[in-house]
């Protein structure tokens, strides 16, 4: 059934609003000529293929070179893309890396297209369709869940009563970092007396990241299971290193070719890298590889019983990457239930398959640079929330002026601090001179 709330009904048109000028600007079409798309740097064409494996998932990971440095900074890792030769149709899939001249993307297929390492292939950006479904999918479930769209319905009442959290209520806790000052010392006491949002906020360089580390280590000495998320993966392995210096057991899902080196070996992938359940995989896709060298013998012309035998063998295939499907969520489920704190983008918290698992808190660090619609993919995973970041830095960048306007520039920090209250502001600044933090926190906060 979709969406019936004001509210949730403009958010999704937002989202509509953005795909469609994602789709217009990035075209290759008779008004936007691959020439025009590489001067506006969209588009890298020719690239060289250099190697090509199955990776993640098992999707095909293809490295490649290009002649010349890249002129652009638009290809960031983790952007969408489509692999694309003239007279073919495009692949969709996901940029993992770009440094100079060489690169590595994944694409969303079952196998490598037969022109892949043809004279005249060449990648550019496309919509980020996977994060839109994701998006409207969630808003779409939210009237759902009744006790998340009573929240979502709070946030956006504006006679909503503020729902602060007394002093006197606050836990009287044993801090582990003894240096923490006392806004420090009030937002994690708020953190763990959080009965449902607590948003922690400040300019850069006021120890939020320091703030968020000892309130997570509180929680877990408490017994409590933690998610915590960022939009950027550097934000995600820097809260990840700094509980990794508690001795917190953590577990870094998503993307790991965008994972930190020193975080690897706590990602799924790190910690199965040397087991006999990794053994096993290997030996599943080095006998899906030999099936598929095989199948890709029968070029495209070829006869009836070819076919049927080309047919066969990919369909060999296809149940060997179930078999292997299957195995490698065996064993994610195990390292789930084993970690007290799992990190990771929204994108890559949503699709680490953990909705099956009880979380009592989510942190959400940068959530000024996370819009709205974002945050309800995650927000289902857990029954408490923490929002922090600057509200005041920059609002989420967007191609539609229309939805921008509309709302969708909104980050979900702003939002909640706009209504639901229970702002603790950390005041000390830790990196800017003295002269400067202090104008802009008079200024500005």
């Amino acid at each position: 059934m979709p969406a019936t709330d004001p509210a949730i009904i403009n958010l999704l048109q937002c989202i509509d609003l953005e795909e469609k000028e994602q789709v217009k600007r990035y075209s290759l079409d008779q008004q936007h000529t691959l020439k025009s798309l590489k001067a506006e740097g969209l588009a890298l064409h020719p690239i060289s293929v250099i190697r090509k494996n199955f990776g993640y998932a098992d999707y095909p990971e293809i490295g490649f070179r290009l002649n010349f440095p890249a002129e652009t900074n638009l290809f960031k890792d983790g952007a969408a893309i489509e692999c694309f030769i003239s007279g073919e149709e495009p692949v969709k899939g996901v940029l993992i890396n770009l440094d100079g001249k060489a690169g590595e993307f994944r694409l969303f297929a079952p196998d490598f297209p037969d022109w892949i390492e043809d004279a005249g292939v060449g990648i550019k950006l496309a919509p980020d369709q996977r994060t839109t479904t994701l998006m409207k999918t969630a808003l779409n479930n939210l009237e759902k869940n009744p006790e998340l769209y009573r929240l979502f319905r709070q946030l956006h009442e504006p006679s909503f009563q503020k729902n602060t959290i007394e002093a006197t209520r606050f836990p009287a806790l044993s801090f582990r970092n003894k240096n923490l000052n006392e806004s420090q010392q009030k937002a994690v006491q708020a953190i763990v007396a959080n009965e449902q949002i607590t948003i922690v906020h400040g300019p850069p360089g006021t120890g939020k990241t320091t703030t968020l580390t000892e309130a997570i280590v509180q929680l877990v000495h408490a017994g409590e299971k933690v998610l915590v998320a960022a939009p950027s993966n550097t934000a995600v392995d820097n809260i990840a290193k700094a509980l990794l210096a508690q001795a917190v057991k953590i577990l870094r899902v998503g993307n790991s070719t965008k994972v930190d080196e020193a975080i690897f070996v706590h990602t799924p992938e790190g910690k199965l890298a040397n087991s006999k359940q990794q053994k096993e995989l290997k030996q599943l896709k080095i006998r899906a590889e030999e099936f598929r060298k095989m199948a890709l013998k029968y070029k495209r012309s070829f006869g009836k019983s070819e076919k049927e035998q080309r047919n066969l063998l990919f369909k060999e295939v296809k149940n060997i990457r179930k078999e292997i499907k299957k195995l490698q969520a065996y064993n994610e489920e195990k390292l789930y239930n084993e970690a007290d704190v799992i990190l990771g983008t929204p994108v890559g918290l949503y699709d680490a398959r953990i909705n099956q698992l009880t979380f009592h808190t989510l942190l959400m660090d940068e959530a000024g640079q996370c819009i709205e619609p974002l945050a309800w993919c995650i927000f289902p995973l857990a029954q408490k929330y923490v929002l922090a970041g600057d509200h005041l830095q920059l609002p989420p960048t967007l191609l539609s002026n229309e939805a921008a306007q509309k709302g969708l520039n909104k980050s979900i920090l702003e939002i909640c601090i706009a209504t639901a209250g229970n702002g603790f502001l950390l005041n000390t600044q830790y990196r800017m001179r003295e002269a400067i933090a202090g104008f802009s926190g008079h200024y500005f906060y």
